[in-house]
């Protein structure tokens, strides 16, 4: 959680490594699993898992960059990242079988919580996208 926030007052939740990535971020859950994948480290059922939710997701919420397709580019907007509302349960539940994949592959991953997560570039039902 970030400081100054209370679970009561959070309003956007995020799933990401605990190590910055080459950007001097910390990748979100998707591009950790997906970074799995890409690799073939996942077994024939993580492999399933994997693409089966990865298809899910892609049919029930936004691709922000179907959008706007600069609103992860790294020179407009640097360190953007995509948060989930809090209300939006159904996807945050779903998360907690990529937790699994993730932890299977020694990879950690924290959930941080915050009401004002950066300036906001992209907003819809379900989740924004920040820039810190």
């Amino acid at each position: 959680m970030e400081r100054g926030d209370s679970v009561d007052e959070a309003l956007f939740v995020r799933f990401q490594g605990t190590v910055r990535g080459p950007r001097g971020n910390f990748p979100g859950v998707f591009a950790l699993a997906n970074g799995l994948a890409r690799e073939g480290r996942l077994s024939g059922d993580e492999y399933t898992f994997w693409r089966t939710n990865n298809d899910w997701y892609d049919a029930h919420y936004p691709d922000p960059s179907s959008t706007d397709p600069h609103v992860y580019d790294h020179e407009l907007h640097p360190g953007a990242a995509a948060w989930f509302k809090t209300t939006a349960v159904h996807l945050v539940d779903r998360v907690a079988g990529y937790l699994d994949l993730l932890a299977a592959h020694g990879v950690a991953c924290e959930r941080v919580e915050s009401s004002a997560p950066g300036r906001i570039i992209y907003e819809d039902d379900v989740q924004v996208v920040v820039v810190p």
